[in-house]
């Protein structure tokens, strides 16, 4: 019979996890903290260039909530038809939507101000709320950078998979602070935000998800 993962590293390891982003995010409202953000912000309005303007306006389309969806569904689509892994396609999708949606969760609780465009030299966006801390469009390419990793692991694609997929994580965090919606440490944060989410969802509450987290490390 399979046996679900002690409770300290699927429910403890996450919350302790996940109340130390909080603490940090909280400590980043702090005005000091946030004029040092803002700065690099407005040092990166002074020196545009149209090519780099273009990248980061289709990233900012391509990681969208809408873009996020269809990738997702379009990678399970592909597991589930062309190579015919239900399972794969099952457990690759819980893993790249809950890392993905996690950051959702830390945008609520720590609701931190995107940057004013008015302080800004050149705003691209005029984004605005309190959902800045941490990025999601970053959230969403790491939670499928990861995703993509776990299937090719063990394969000669693992390694070329890893550095493309974490080129274009970095790619799209760059672009976020790029276009003045987002502080350079909401997109840092991102990279581990995604990560509570994915630990928590290696158990699903049956030892059938135990045994679909395995199949997505296989």
């Amino acid at each position: 019979m399979a046996k679900l993962p002690q409770l300290r590293h699927w429910i403890v390891l996450p919350l302790v996890f996940a109340a130390l982003i909080v603490g940090a995010g909280l400590a980043l409202r702090t005005p000091a903290l946030t004029a040092a953000d803002l700065a690099v912000d407005v040092e990166l309005g002074h020196d545009r260039w149209a090519p780099l303007t273009g990248i980061a306006l289709f990233l900012d389309v391509v990681f969208s909530p809408a873009g996020g969806m269809a990738m997702i569904a379009g990678l399970c689509l592909i597991l589930l038809v062309v190579c015919r892994s239900p399972i794969n396609a099952v457990a690759t999708g819980v893993v790249a939507v809950a890392g993905w949606v996690s950051s959702e969760l830390f945008k609520v609780l720590v609701a931190r101000q995107r940057p004013d465009p008015s302080g800004l030299f050149d705003p691209l966006s005029s984004e605005r709320g309190t959902d800045s801390f941490p990025s999601g469009h970053t959230a969403l390419a790491v939670a499928l950078a990861i995703a993509v990793f776990l299937l090719a692991r063990g394969t000669r694609w693992q390694w070329p998979t890893l550095l493309a997929s974490a080129g274009v994580a970095v790619a799209v965090a760059l672009s976020r602070v790029y276009l003045g919606v987002h502080y350079a440490t909401d997109v840092a944060s991102s990279f581990v935000t995604p990560l509570t989410g994915q630990r928590s969802s290696r158990v699903f509450g049956t030892p059938t998800g135990s045994r679909l987290w395995r199949a997505s490390q296989s």
